[in-house]
């Protein structure tokens, strides 16, 4: 249950959000002083994060490409 409250929450996460908590799960993964299973935790929030910002970068450069497209046609 936990997990389909999570992918729900990142769907809803913007680029700058989600790019800022994964600086702050960096942060806290290089400066140790965590459990393991805090560590792990962490890690795997890490992972989820990432995977946001990337499907936000996807999406920019496919809207770019979409763009540049349809200028390119609009010039022919």
């Amino acid at each position: 249950m936990a997990d389909q409250q999570g992918a729900g929450a990142e769907q809803v996460l913007g680029y700058e959000q989600a790019r800022d908590e994964l600086l702050e799960v960096v942060r806290r993964l290089e400066t140790g002083g965590t459990t393991l299973e805090e560590s792990l935790a962490l890690w795997e929030r890490g992972e989820q994060l990432a995977k946001v910002c990337q499907r936000w970068l996807d999406g920019a450069r496919a809207r770019l490409d979409a763009a540049l497209a349809a200028e390119e046609s609009a010039g022919e």
